[in-house]
């Protein structure tokens, strides 16, 4: 059955994402698509639309998507809470802030030449840092999290604060990246989403690892598992896919916190089909998202996080009060 589910996802990921390159501002129809991608046709307007602006957009979403709900899942097993969230141990905060700063202050301070996607990559990582440090010296999975909510409660504050010193039209920009947008992707964008591959690949192979910690921290240890080497190896590589996810798109709303949750529900606890279930419903959903905020309101374009939070966060509410037990709650 969980074998079935996924393929099932799968097959309507790969329907989704080939209708997604004829949706937008200019509709196109589906045999011109497909000739675009061929190289064929004598539209050169169609390819261009095609296959340099749509193509990489719903890639890097399919990217992106993945990662952050797949880092949702191996968080959520990690800290045993089904309401733990990647943002939880400050690697979304802290790129906001670092973001933020970059485009009120980044003349001010000399890092103009850094760039925004750098410049969040650096806040992220520091801001998990400071988590794992915090972490360390209070010895439990409990004080990481506490430090995590504190940190990005206070970063978030940092951005408060610059969006107040920005002009308008700075604030403008910090408004539409910290709400996410995939409207800046290309391929240099999706050569850099590939690297999240990799982590995905990492936390598939670190299955057993969590299924064994939503024991306890002690009866893992009993099985052979480090406890204290694999909290940390999940929460780096947590903070790389979102620290590469914010830096390219802006921060994604209640993807990597509803998506496991969906998996779970359907098809099971386990993590050798929550991970890769979520890396396939996490790019589905996104890219489902990105096409809402380019046509309901077309030309004009939402950003991508409100159309996720309007969607997650309903179900999400949904979820909690129908499926309560389930969830542990």
């Amino acid at each position: 059955m969980p074998r079935a589910g996924l393929g099932i996802l799968l097959v309507i990921l790969i329907i989704v994402a080939v209708a997604s390159l004829g949706v937008g501002a200019a509709s196109i129809p589906m045999v011109d698509v497909f000739a675009a991608l061929a190289g064929e046709g004598y539209s050169s307007v169609y390819r261009t639309i095609v296959v340099d602006i749509r193509l990489p957009r719903t890639l890097l979403a399919l990217l992106v998507g993945a990662g952050v709900a797949t880092s949702g899942a191996a968080i959520q097993g990690l800290f045993r809470n089904p309401l733990a969230d990647p943002a939880l141990i400050g690697v979304s905060g802290g790129a906001a802030l670092f973001a933020a700063g970059y485009l009120v202050l980044g003349v001010e301070l000399g890092i103009a030449s850094l760039g925004i996607a750098v410049s969040a990559f650096v806040g992220g990582l520091l801001t998990t840092w400071l988590v794992l440090e915090i972490g360390r010296r209070g010895g439990t999975i409990s004080s990481m999290l506490l430090a995590g909510i504190a940190i990005n409660a206070v970063a978030l504050s940092g951005v408060g604060i610059l969006t107040y010193l920005s002009t308008d039209v700075e604030l403008r920009s910090v408004v539409f990246w910290a709400l996410g947008s995939l409207n800046g992707a290309d391929w240099p964008a999706v050569a850099i989403a590939m690297a999240i591959l990799p982590i995905i690949a990492v936390f598939l192979g670190r299955s057993k690892a969590l299924n064994a910690i939503t024991l306890g921290d002690r009866e893992a240890g009993h099985l052979g598992i480090s406890v204290a080497r694999l909290r940390i190896e999940i929460v780096l590589l947590t903070a790389l896919a979102i620290g590469v996810s914010v830096a390219l798109c802006g921060v994604i709303a209640f993807v990597g916190l509803v998506v496991p949750h969906l998996i779970r529900l359907s098809l099971g606890s386990n993590h050798y089909v929550v991970i890769p279930g979520s890396a396939i419903l996490g790019g589905l959903l996104l890219l489902l998202a990105d096409s809402l905020s380019r046509t309901l309101l077309s030309p004009a374009e939402l950003p991508v996080g409100i159309i996720t939070a309007l969607l997650g966060g309903p179900f999400f509410i949904y979820l909690i009060v129908q499926q309560k037990g389930k969830l542990g709650l």
